[in-house]
């Protein structure tokens, strides 16, 4: 979809255009076809700093510009991404601003078209899949499951103000819980769970630095979940599951990313190296 399309261009100038894309769970085969076509075309790229090189480097063309956005490490604050993308469109060029993930699913994204939107800016929003279903997709682990869940929540970790009170209302069993972003707080996520009702047996999983090469899993139950040992790099992503599906992993098996051996491609074919911007 296409909103604001009608902005007029500045007075002798062709006015630019932003697309909002999902980079999906960190495999570049995991991209959407149209987001590969708007990294290949793009002029200024800002991504968030989980997005792994061997995606960013599809966007041969562009200037590459980190905004961070990892827990725990400077950021560039939201007002300045904002403005690097309207300054970038009202130059005429061709903005992409890639995002962990699904550009809707808890990463601001409705923030940027708003102000997008707010400066007459011409947007399109291109989805990207979440590790909220990819990540225990790849683990062997269907986040719904006929008989065992119907249904699934996803919330932030990252600040107890916002997972709390929703954990807090779900029901004891009733859904699978999806937690992204909250290794840091697994205990305390751990804890108000408990706090809720829901049995210390529950099965439990956390799939780490899903669809990469590093991918590791986590399995045992949520009384363990608060105090787990990780065997993964720090700064891997994790997608904390909780519920009966988790216990389907031992039964499903996951699927592991291999190694790449070649540098990426672009959607017309020819490799492409990652360079330093």
């Amino acid at each position: 979809m296409t909103i604001g399309k009608n902005a007029p261009a500045p007075p002798g100038g062709r006015l630019g255009f932003v697309s909002l894309v999902g980079a999906g769970p960190g495999d570049p085969e995991l991209l959407t076809l149209k987001a590969a076509r708007r990294l290949a075309e793009a002029d200024l790229l800002l991504y968030d700093g989980l997005v792994p090189a061997d995606v960013t480097a599809l966007a041969t063309r562009a200037q590459h510009f980190s905004v961070s956005k990892r827990a725990g490490r400077p950021s560039v604050d939201q007002d300045t991404i904002h403005q690097v993308m309207i300054r970038g469109a009202r130059r005429g060029k061709r903005v992409v601003r890639l995002k962990n993930g699904d550009p809707f699913l808890l990463g601001r994204g409705g923030e940027e078209a708003l102000a997008l939107r707010a400066a007459g800016i011409p947007f399109e929003v291109v989805p990207g899949v979440t590790a909220a279903v990819a990540a225990p997709a790849l683990a062997g682990i269907p986040v719904t499951h006929r008989g065992l869940a119907a249904g699934f929540t996803v919330v932030s970790g990252h600040a107890a103000g916002a997972f709390e009170p929703i954990l807090g209302a779900v029901a004891p069993g009733s859904m699978t819980v999806i937690v992204l972003m909250g290794l840091r707080n697994r205990a305390r996520i751990a804890a108000t769970l408990l706090d809720r009702g829901w049995d210390a047996h529950t099965p439990a999983a956390v799939a780490l630095a899903a669809s990469t090469p590093r991918m590791h899993l986590w399995t045992g139950s949520l009384g363990e979940l608060g105090t787990a040992r990780l065997e993964a790099p720090a700064d891997a992503p994790g997608t904390i599951v909780v519920g009966e599906v988790a216990n389907l992993s031992a039964l499903i098996g996951g699927t592991r990313t291999p190694a790449r051996t070649d540098a990426p491609r672009t959607l017309d074919g020819p490799r492409v190296q990652a360079r330093n911007v």
